[in-house]
């Protein structure tokens, strides 16, 4: 199988998020360096796919420095764990002016952009009605049944969202990222050279990974 890009590659790679199982010997049965593949790829089953995929996870891991792995699971990978971990990593290679918790927002709002539509609408209070003329009883079920009905619907709301990190609103709120009331202008400057440095760790991250990719013979020749 040939990947038709690098960031391609990268993406399939942190999806398949698994633990190499697959050796390298193995793996040479599957696939020959040599052997000439059509633009876009090998057909292959979707099998194979995940073990290449899990094979290249494995390589890049292994090859790439901590910096640039983690940058790239915190910018690409959807496994939540790893991605507040590679978010944890690169808060301590990220120098900056900018007070500690300033820097872990400023990162996690980088790896995890506020996307429209995807925040579930969960209400903090619920409407009864309760029959006036009611025992205390029937007031008391009235309010319990609501409750209840309530609570379901959150889980299937949040069920709906449980394969995406989805941050709260406030959290984006640069007001809530510096106690000591920087101006909005030196919190904007914080921000934008703690975000430029991501982006360029991202890039060299990438580099780094088309130069193991080509090694490994899993780049089209015209990929840039």
């Amino acid at each position: 199988m040939i990947y038709e890009s690098v960031s391609s590659a990268v993406v399939s790679a942190l999806a398949a998020d698994c633990i190499d199982n697959t050796s390298k010997q193995a793996w040479q049965k599957l696939y020959q360096a040599g052997e000439p593949g059509r633009r876009g790829g090998v057909m292959v089953s979707a099998d194979l796919r995940q073990q290449i995929d899990c094979w290249v996870h494995a390589r890049l891991h292994d090859q790439l420095i901590p910096r640039h792995w983690a940058a790239l699971v915190a910018k690409y990978s959807t496994h939540q764990a790893k991605k507040v971990q590679a978010i944890s990593l690169l808060r301590s290679v990220v120098a900056t002016p900018a007070p500690a918790l300033f820097l872990y927002k400023a990162i996690t709002t980088w790896a995890i952009p506020k996307l429209k539509g995807v925040q579930p609408a969960l209400r903090k209070t619920v409407s009864v009605e309760i029959p006036v003329d009611g025992s205390p009883e029937k007031q008391a079920r009235a309010v319990r049944a609501a409750l209840e009905a309530e609570r379901v619907k959150r889980k299937r709301l949040m069920a709906r969202s449980s394969g995406m990190i989805v941050l709260p609103d406030e959290f984006y709120d640069m007001n809530t990222w510096d106690l000591d009331g920087k101006p909005e202008s030196t919190r904007r400057e914080w921000r934008r050279k703690i975000h430029r440095v991501l982006d360029e760790m991202v890039d060299e991250a990438l580099v780094a990974a088309e130069q193991i990719l080509n090694a490994e013979g899993l780049l089209a020749k015209d990929a840039a």
